[in-house]
């Protein structure tokens, strides 16, 4: 490292910045990781915006292939329909679901069988998560009929289905969709909090620490399934706006869903969105795991996110992405969010203007926010070697 980044660098760990403090309460480091200083070091050439320091711990090493950017990095398939749903019912069409992931996985892959598409990422011994977004639920979630017909492709591969897992952060959320409706039979359903604010399903040797706002807790655990069971995980997130983060897509679903206490990133109207997103997703062994990214487009929401309380705020993409590098998606989803906004006069996701912020719990308009957004948080995710950023090399 040449001297004057050295010296930055030891300026940026050593301020005396209060949001630079890490208060430490515990006594059991040993034989733990301290990862923080990489973190600190990418932020150095991504952006002048102070970056927390962040304390990530984690005994599991990167796997020898790493699943995000993973086998693609920069490529995103996009497959769009205009029979895929029926924006009168809201019925998804099962059928040209499946021809929509079967060339999907092809192009991806560049095979012709789509059952090598499958056993490029997978194979018969793998233990296999799809991690779904049920936030919107029950008007917005993953779509039964995609998480469906995923599991059906991964069993033709090879994948036993009591291999296969549905998981989630939250029980209520998961309830109200009703996967094991649309599922074959065998795959397991699970959540990690049956009860809001339980922690018995998370990992306490594996997790991220950081004091935002002088929350009482300030770790974040990665959950038990990830680190314990699964070999393999997809990402299955919706196209949605979010009132912190800008946009929340692969890289959002797959950081908050995977941790406990993550909310606390984001306190009206200020949002530490921007880069704990991206160091969430990076931790091990999700990182690793973490193979596929397959966008459920069907629907899509483009205020209020990540919920879907107004009927309004939701429109009809009729498109799934697939990629290995969920920057690159989630890139393509900022201008999906972005135009659909501008079409409606709505406030742009990039809005600044403190004005525009009316902060607190309650419902707002499209030319208001609750917090200042941060879509930022997946060009900050690139410079962790997340994925692929630039428009221009998608």
């Amino acid at each position: 490292t040449p001297a004057a980044t050295f010296s930055k660098l030891l300026r940026f760990c050593f301020t005396g910045a209060s949001s630079m403090w890490y208060r430490c309460n515990h006594n059991s480091m040993r034989r733990r990781a301290f990862l923080g200083i990489p973190a600190a070091v990418a932020s150095l050439g991504a952006d002048s915006q102070t970056v927390p320091r962040y304390k990530v711990v984690s005994a599991f090493k990167p796997g020898p292939v790493i699943g995000m950017p993973g086998r693609y990095p920069g490529q995103v398939v996009s497959i769009h329909s205009a029979r895929s749903i029926d924006e009168a019912t809201d019925k998804v069409d099962p059928a040209v679901v499946s021809k929509m992931l079967t060339e999907g996985m092809k192009a991806l892959c560049g095979v012709k069988d789509p059952r090598d598409a499958w056993r490029q990422l997978f194979a018969p011994q793998d233990v296999v998560g799809i991690k779904v977004n049920c936030s919107g639920a029950p008007g917005l979630v993953s779509a039964p009929e995609v998480v469906a017909e995923i599991s059906r492709n991964l069993i033709s591969a090879g994948v036993k289905a009591e291999q296969i897992y549905i998981y989630e952060r939250f029980q209520n959320q998961l309830d109200q969709v009703n996967y094991a409706a649309y599922l074959p039979q065998g795959v397991k359903i699970v959540a990690m909090e049956g009860r809001r604010g339980s922690i018995r399903a998370y990992d306490p040797k594996t997790y991220v620490e950081i004091d935002f706002f002088g929350e009482d807790d300030t770790r974040s655990n990665m959950a038990r399934l990830v680190t314990e069971d699964l070999t393999k995980i997809i990402n299955v997130p919706n196209m949605k706006d979010h009132s912190a983060a800008g946009v929340t897509g692969c890289l959002k679903n797959i950081a908050y869903g995977d941790f406990s206490n993550v909310a606390r990133s984001h306190e009206a109207p200020k949002s530490e969105t921007r880069t704990f997103i991206g160091t969430l997703a990076s931790v091990e062994p999700l990182r690793s795991k973490t193979v596929l990214q397959i966008m459920d487009g069907l629907r899509g929401v483009w205020h209020e996110g990540p919920f879907a309380w107004n009927p309004k705020y939701r429109f009809y993409p009729k498109q799934m992405m697939f990629g290995t590098d969920p920057v690159s998606i989630d890139r393509l989803l900022i201008d999906i969010i972005e135009n659909k906004r501008k079409a409606e006069g709505a406030l742009s996701i990039w809005d600044r203007n403190m004005a525009n912020v009316v902060g607190g719990g309650a419902r707002y308009s499209p030319n208001k926010n609750r917090f200042l957004r941060e879509p930022g948080h997946i060009e900050y995710a690139s410079t962790l070697g997340l994925g692929v950023y630039d428009i221009n090399k998608i």
